[in-house]
Parts: C-alpha cells; structure tokens; sequence
C-alpha cells in the first residue's frame, strides 16, 4: 500500500459496527477502507450473544434498535442462504414475569410494543410452562415478542465486510494495520504510514477513547458461559423483567437471567455487568452468582455441562445511548460507538444511518437523538 493512499471513507475497527458500515457505504458507491489490525469480529462483537432484540426504554432506543431488526430481517430475507450463514433464528423472545409486579411491566411493554406494530403477545403463568417446560413452577407469566432473533455474531461481522469487499470489486480494502492517532485529513497509523479520507468513522468500541480523549465511555464488563450440545432444552431467548434494571444501573456489579437456544444446540448463558473493571479475568464471584440467577429460573441447568466461560467488555455512554453521527468538534470524524449491550441489535440501522448523512440522504428515523454533540458538548 502506497503511504499516502486516498478513499471517500475509512472506517476504524473490524467489529459489526464497523463491518456494517463498510457494507452500507460500500453499496452506496463509496471508495473505502476498513482499518482492523486482528480478527474481524474478534472483539466484543465475538464476546456477545447475538440477541437481536427490541429494546423500548426509551423512544430514541425503541426507534433504533426495531429500525434495526427490520434491516437484519431484509438482509437474511434477500437471500435466503444468507439466514442460515449468519446463523439467523428468528427465536423470538420470552420476558418473564417472576410476580404480579413485573406481570404489570410486561403489559406496560406489551402496550408500547404494539403501539409501534410490534407483534408481541401476554403469556399466562400457563401458557409460559407449555411454551418452556424448563422454566421453574410458580411464574406469573410473561410478554412473547416475536420476532426478535438471534446471530452468530463474528461470522455476520465477516459475511458483512465480504459484501462490502465483493459490492464492487477494488472499492473497498480491508487494511490489518493498527491506528495510532486521528489527524488532519486521516490517520497515522503505528507504522508511521498515514492515509488520507474526506470522513473517518471512529468505531472500535471502547477502544476509541483512545483515539478521542474527550469521549465519556466506560467500561462495562459481561461475563458469558456456553453449554455442550442440548437440542431444544428451551426454545427461545428467555430474559427476566428484571433485567432491564439491571442493564441499566449506573454502577455496581449486577447480574440477571438471560439464556438462549443456538442452533447448535447449545445453550447460552448470561448476563452480568461490572463497571470499570478493565481485565478480562473471569470473576468467580459474579459467574456463581449469575449461574445461580439463572439456575433459579431454569433448574435443570445444574444437569447441564459448561464447556466454556469468558468475559468482554461494551462501551457504556453516560445516557445508555449510542454514539452515531458527527464528532461536534473534530472535522469529518463520525462516531459509532457506545452501543453498551446492543451493539449486534443495531449495527445495521447505525450503519445506514451513518451512510445516510455521510452521502447526505435521508434517513428513515430521526438521527440527532444519537449525535455525540448531546455529551461532548459538555467536555
């Protein structure tokens, strides 16, 4: 590569955030180069479920992240191969009530869901047990949505990068170098070279406050653990209504029920959240005590064998918001970052947003909600 290479757009990291992006803008005709030193999809995107989930905490999240399941549903649906490379289940997901209080969030849910039609649907304590047998006795219930899905993460991250690749072969380029600062026009990488773009898109996670030093992102740890092979032990993404508390606490350690059937016939476990913590050690402490949340719930895990547990880690804006449009000081830097626990949810709908106001096109939902400007301008 020449040390003075020009594109329209380079895009910095090689997660779904930024495979997406090269995928959205590369379609779009723009000349591109994805930067990522490692794996694609190796990092936190390799680190997540792969839930694709309606979230409705608050507007802005409810537009974006169902914006996004309509995108991913497109994308398996154009061509149906590509369902089953991503490794797409449309599972649908269970929020389940433990009492008659969240019985009462889950018809809160129900009414904003289907207000934005939303298919979703209230369970008894009854039609809960027929629909997942595993659930333990005594549940009030709970809210079906149903068409929230799932993927496997670090292989859509890649499917999407070999679209932007294949759109128009020469257009795009995936360049394994490693960025060492942001400049005028481009980037320097560690290598000394630097290459020039009319727009640099910031999206390595929580990697990007090193890039950015006026970024308010912190760390927040997730531990996971995966089973061996049990087909058709539960048949949806189970997920209790406590959840949402707990996703969204400020600080402190929490964990919650959270479990999903892959199609491997495994069965995956979560969630935890740690704030601040930077190592990627596995706690002990918080895996026991989000194994027995969700042995709480699903007694029959104890009979199931773990093969594997690791922890990751997702870039946490002060409002749980995403970063997606224009640095508020930085000229041509765009920001896709601070997804927290949704960053394979709304991957798509972040890339075409972002594609949308870099080839100045409008966009579906409303894109200023997410501009960093509402943080950064206070730094």
């Amino acid at each position: 590569m020449s040390k003075q290479e020009s594109y329209d757009v380079i895009i910095i990291g090689g997660g779904i955030i930024g495979c997406a992006c090269a995928a959205a803008l590369a379609q779009a005709g723009v000349k591109l180069c994805l930067i990522e030193p490692g794996t694609i999809g190796g990092g936190t995107t390799a680190a997540g479920m792969g839930h694709l989930v309606v979230m409705d905490d608050n507007p802005a999240e409810l537009a974006l992240s169902s914006y996004s399941l309509e995108l991913w549903r497109e994308l398996v649906t154009d061509d149906v191969r590509l369902s089953s490379k991503h490794e797409y289940s449309q599972c649908g997901t269970i929020w389940v009530a433990a009492d008659e209080e969240e019985m009462e969030a889950a018809r809160a849910k129900l009414n904003i869901l289907q207000a934005h039609d939303i298919a979703a649907e209230l369970l008894s304590a009854t039609q809960l047990r027929q629909l997942e047998p595993q659930l333990r006795a005594g549940l009030a219930g709970g809210l079906l949505v149903k068409q929230d899905a799932l993927v496997y993460p670090p292989k859509s991250a890649q499917i999407l990068l070999d679209r932007a690749l294949t759109t128009k072969p020469g257009n795009a380029i995936h360049h394994r170098g490693s960025v060492s600062e942001l400049i005028d026009g481009g980037v320097l990488l560690f290598d000394g070279s630097q290459l020039f773009a009319k727009h640099v898109i910031v999206a390595n996670g929580i990697a990007s406050t090193q890039l950015i030093n006026d970024l308010p992102l912190r760390y927040k740890k997730g531990h996971l653990l995966i089973t061996d092979r049990y087909p058709n032990f539960i048949q949806h993404q189970l997920v209790e209504l406590g959840y949402i508390k707990s996703a969204h606490a400020s600080d402190g350690d929490s964990v919650a029920f959270n479990l999903q059937p892959r199609p491997t016939g495994q069965v995956f476990i979560g969630s935890s959240r740690q704030f601040d913590i930077t190592h990627k050690e596995i706690d002990t402490n918080i895996l026991s005590k989000m194994l027995a949340q969700a042995t709480s719930y699903v007694p029959a895990l104890d009979n199931l064998k773990a093969i594997r547990a690791w922890t990751g880690f997702r870039a946490a804006t002060p409002d749980g918001l995403p970063y997606i449009g224009p640095h508020p000081s930085r000229k041509n830097v765009w920001m896709a970052t601070g997804h927290e626990g949704l960053g394979i949810t709304t991957s798509m709908a972040t890339a075409e947003l972002l594609k949308n106001q870099i080839c100045q096109q409008t966009s579906k939902i409303a894109v200023e909600p997410y501009w960093p400007s509402r943080n950064l301008s206070q730094h």
